[in-house]
């Protein structure tokens, strides 16, 4: 982890994902750009001083976003990180995930509203298109505080998929924060069967991870793979939800569309989903 996105629109849950981001990039010595759009009424680059006038309010926006924006710098340099800031007019998510191409970012960190309901715009952008078409790993904040350091993750995936490189970035933050991994396997009403059979599948994935010794292995028999995180969740303290993303269908298989947005979006942790 070299270079962390954390796009923003200085909401509640974004100010919290930008302070996970700068904990993130403390722990991996990394460096963080901070990215805010503003939607204009006009093509903004094109006007001269002059004609800016002519857009008192739109003025004034990009006056506070640019004071907010150099105290999200001020806060990365206290902590004596290397932090850029970008301010961008009038663009949608592709250019948001344009610009994390261009800068080589390997991390996105970005929070949402969704827990209050449906899927929520962020930046003029739809937070689980993002999330399904960013090439690197995507940490969604939430309504709950995050805990930081993460001292237990949640890697949800059924262990039938090729999910070893994804797997492998779980485990790099779970060694720097020294927490547990909880893996996670939930049969639904198609593929019931018993709690020793679900295993089976987790333990041939771990013979693959020889070194990993903070962890548990857990499967649950739900009607869908939401209900069987939240019933997990009732049972089991966690500070950070992990899964994975195909970028074909958006989702691997264990994850309909539908339940992917449910867990991105409804979930009050924060969701980290890995690209495969």
């Amino acid at each position: 982890m070299k270079n962390i996105l954390v796009p923003t629109d200085f909401s509640e849950n974004c100010n919290k994902a930008a302070e996970l981001g700068i904990k993130l990039a403390k722990l991996y010595n990394s460096e963080i750009h901070f990215f805010h759009l503003i939607k204009t009424p006009v093509e903004w680059v094109k006007l001269d001083k002059q004609k800016e006038m002519q857009y008192p309010e739109t003025v004034k926006q990009i006056g506070s976003a640019k004071a907010a924006l150099r105290e999200l710098e001020k806060e990365a340099e206290r902590e004596g990180l290397e932090c850029r800031t970008f301010l961008t007019f009038d663009v949608g998510q592709e250019n948001i995930l344009k610009h994390s191409g261009h800068f080589h970012h390997d991390f996105i960190v970005t929070g949402s509203s969704g827990a209050r309901g449906g899927v929520r715009e962020l930046l003029g952008s739809n937070v689980e298109k993002i999330v399904r078409k960013a090439d690197v790993p995507v940490i969604v904040v939430k309504d709950r505080e995050v805990s930081f350091p993460f001292k237990d993750i949640v890697f949800v995936s059924d262990f039938l998929q090729d999910v070893n490189e994804a797997f492998k970035k779980v485990i790099s933050i779970a060694d720097k924060c020294e927490a547990n991994i909880h893996l996670l396997r939930v049969n639904t009403d198609t593929d019931f069967n018993s709690i020793d059979q679900g295993l089976n599948p987790i333990k041939e994935f771990l013979k693959k991870f020889p070194d990993l010794d903070k962890y548990s292995m857990n499967v649950y028999n739900e009607p869908d793979v939401e209900t069987g995180i939240n019933n997990f969740l009732k049972y089991k303290n966690a500070d950070l939800i992990a899964m994975c993303t195909s970028g074909r269908t958006g989702f691997l298989s264990l994850f309909s569309k539908s339940i992917a947005e449910g867990v991105t979006n409804h979930s009050e942790l924060p969701v980290m989903t890995i690209k495969v």
